[in-house]
């Protein structure tokens, strides 16, 4: 799930894309209302972390002119003000759900996790399996043959693009624009040594192959 953090308090947005990196999403980070516009139109996010109280363009009129060009992220909204009133309005802005400060990191995450699985990430689909391998995508939760695989989140990334692909091949670009985030350096071999580590824990049989000109598959 790639996610777009758009929050002006630098140390709070940092702790935020350090979080949610080690659950497995991709993190981009824009610090006022305008940039976030800028990057949402280059790049498909799932989910907008979107706080209300921004620099040079507010949060509201971030939310109001994504649901007017029909930007398929879905938002969640954060704010300083936690009244009943003020969750009306904001959800009156678009947002598709809304958090006060301070709010639980665990809440979040499972916010940020059911509204990507609304986004269209995934299908819906909570559990992916294949070639004996099955994929919890919620608790993030992999086996092989029922053995336990001890994956880090950007394996576990690999292996669901490879799994909701269903024997589709799957090219080095797609899973670097998935699963590394804007500041990835494009000619980084992190891909090719991610898919490595994946396959030499998934074991024997192999299972992922390498198909020149079309990409990885199962």
């Amino acid at each position: 799930m790639r996610v777009l953090i758009v929050e002006d308090e630098i140390d709070l947005a940092a702790m935020l894309v350090e979080g949610l990196r080690a659950e497995g999403m991709v993190c981009d980070v824009a610090h006022d209302g305008a940039r976030a516009l800028e990057m949402t139109a280059a790049t498909d996010y799932d989910v907008l972390v979107l706080d209300r109280d921004l620099p040079v363009l507010s949060g509201d009129a971030v939310c109001r002119a994504l649901n007017t060009a029909g930007h398929p992220a879905r938002i969640l909204m954060l704010t300083a003000a936690g009244t009943l009133a003020d969750l009306v309005d904001g959800l009156g802005q678009g947002a598709d759900d809304y958090l006060a400060k301070p709010f639980s990191y665990l809440e979040l995450v499972a916010r940020l996790r059911a509204l990507g699985r609304r986004s269209g990430h995934g299908g819906g689909v909570t559990v992916l399996s294949g070639h004996g391998v099955s994929l919890d995508t919620v608790r993030r939760i992999a086996e092989r043959d029922g053995r336990p695989l001890r994956l880090t989140p950007r394996e576990l990334g690999v292996l669901e693009m490879l799994l909701a692909a269903d024997g589709a091949p799957v090219t080095t670009e797609q899973l670097r624009d998935g699963l590394w985030d804007a500041a990835t350096d494009p000619a980084t071999t992190a891909v090719r040594v991610t898919v490595h580590s994946l396959r030499r824990k998934l074991g024997e049989p192999p299972l992922i192959t390498n198909d020149p000109g079309y990409g990885y598959r199962l």
